[in-house]
């Protein structure tokens, strides 16, 4: 008898517990827009099962029918905040402390505490370490591998042009995308345009879809039991051995070379002290770096390494792949456009425009191909939403937002403001030249996030579709396929096309520069 008082206890309690959460989440709620929860599943009633596409295009809309910034609710008290407006957006990504939030805790297990997710100590030592490897001096070097690469997408393409055929252009991006970040930042060539069927392209396809389902599931509140439970979970842990014994081939490769090289005499001792890194005119790649730098005198750790390398290859490749996959998306949509920057190439490289080398000092003189990117990367921008857990109270909109919330902050719907961006669906790359005489806001256009966390790599992902739009503008005529007007797009980790981006590829003609 005592056993059921005492159990009934600790259940009355629990409850009352809850509803006290309740009443204080409502108060904060009332400052916000939002439609009405459901009394225990909150929001997820109104997002469609298992189609992703779906989900997103749910995430778009309540946006456009209820306003900037939402309350979204979850299971019972579950709960974040949604803000677009630029004030609010300011507050969260400039906030003197914040983390990561929940969402990025369902990559964990494949991204560990690299760069994109650790914080404090940790992500400052380790932004630190790796800032210089974006050098411009050591992004020179990568414009050469981004032309040898794109030359070879080049020539692969060019069996699609010859057979006249609609094909997706999204596939063999992200192949090239994948041995150009290879090459670059790990030393290690994979060839992965030479083998379509690539396996560690699909299972990151696949591990984002994962997460993204994970997110809008009824336990994503409860992560522990979601991870023994569910079969997308146990799904998930297989991806997971695959993507890590990928990376760990990568690393052991680029071992065995710098290895080789120091017994043939050809390096010498490459220790680098993190201190150094900035005096230091470093030339090595972003693995060998990691792989000799040390921090206190102690060499980073084979889990170290790894939770950096996994965090590099997914963000080095899939978030370019979509940029540049969708610029060429905008393109075959808009062939005015794709003339006017076809001519800019003929103006700034001359006759032989097809075959000049591109280097990190030419790339500066496009005017015009700077704004069609920016333009392509504010329709459609690769990271779609980025999430943020306060450490400390914040005040908004008229009400203390407790540390410890979690807010998404969605780019996609950011860039769609037509206070800011009117008629923001068509693509004008104009929106982003000099005569415009009201550009964006520090926080109404932010591609590659915003404040201390923004993205270490875009001026690395800027020269690669700069490069890539180039050389392929300079060899085709980029058409839209059949199947352009039904392209569904869908966020998880990164936006990208539901079902690929159909196009047709016509060889331009080379008679004279008109």
């Amino acid at each position: 008898m005592l056993v059921v008082v005492f159990l009934v206890t600790l259940l009355v309690l629990a409850v009352l517990r809850e509803y006290r959460d309740r009443k204080r989440l409502q108060h904060i709620a009332s400052h916000f827009q939002g439609p009405k929860p459901h009394w225990l599943l909150g929001y997820l009633p109104l997002f469609p099962v298992n189609d992703i596409p779906g989900i997103f295009e749910t995430m778009v809309k309540l946006h456009e029918r209820y306003g900037q910034d939402l309350f979204n609710w979850g299971l019972l008290n579950d709960h974040m905040v949604v803000v677009t407006s630029a004030a609010n957006v300011e507050k969260v990504v400039m906030a003197k402390k914040t983390q990561k939030s929940q969402i990025y805790e369902f990559i964990e297990p494949w991204l560990g505490q690299g760069l994109l997710i650790s914080s404090g100590e940790k992500w400052f030592h380790r932004r630190k370490i790796i800032t210089p490897t974006f050098h411009f001096k050591i992004l020179e070097s990568f414009v050469t591998v981004f032309n040898r690469e794109a030359e070879l997408l080049i020539e692969k393409l060019g069996q699609n042009a010859d057979a006249g055929r609609e094909f997706d252009i999204y596939e063999p991006i992200s192949l090239y995308a994948l041995d150009s970040i290879c090459e670059t930042s790990m030393g290690v060539e994979i060839n992965a345009q030479h083998n379509p069927e690539n396996q560690y392209v699909r299972d990151v396809k696949r591990m984002s879809e994962l997460v993204l389902l994970r997110i809008f599931h009824v336990l994503s509140a409860f992560p522990r039991t979601f991870w023994y439970t569910m079969p997308n979970a146990w799904e998930q842990r297989k991806l997971i051995g695959r993507l890590h014994a990928f990376t760990d081939s990568v690393i052991q490769s680029r071992r065995r070379q710098l290895l080789a090289a120091v017994e043939q005499g050809k390096v010498g001792n490459q220790e680098t002290h993190a201190d150094d890194l900035y005096g230091a005119k470093q030339r090595s790649s972003f693995l060998d770096l990691l792989l000799n730098v040390t921090v206190g005198g102690k060499p980073l750790s084979d889990a170290d390494i790894r939770e950096e390398v996994d965090t590099f290859m997914f963000e080095g490749h899939d978030t370019t792949t979509s940029g540049i996959a969708f610029t060429f998306y905008q393109l075959a949509k808009h062939p005015e456009i794709q003339e006017k920057l076809h001519q800019e190439l003929q103006d700034v490289l001359g006759v032989d425009y097809r075959h000049v080398p591109l280097t990190y000092n030419t790339l500066q003189n496009f005017p015009y191909l700077d704004m069609v990117v920016k333009e392509s990367l504010r329709l459609l921008p690769p990271v779609s939403f980025i999430g943020r857990r306060l450490v400390e109270d914040i005040q908004m909109n008229g009400v203390t937002i407790p540390a410890g919330t979690d807010f998404t902050i969605p780019i996609y719907v950011i860039h769609r403001n037509p206070a800011v961006f009117p008629d923001p669906e068509r693509f004008d790359p104009e929106r982003f030249s000099d005569a415009n005489q009201h550009p964006p806001g520090p926080y109404d256009y932010i591609p590659f996030s915003a404040g201390s966390r923004n993205c270490i790599g875009q001026r690395y992902a800027l020269l690669e579709m700069k490069v890539t739009v180039i050389k392929m503008l300079a060899h085709f005529r980029v058409l839209p396929g059949e199947q352009m007007p039904q392209v569904r797009f869908k966020t998880d980790l990164v936006l990208r096309p539901d079902k690929g981006i159909p196009i047709k590829l016509v060889r331009r003609k080379f008679d004279s520069i008109k």
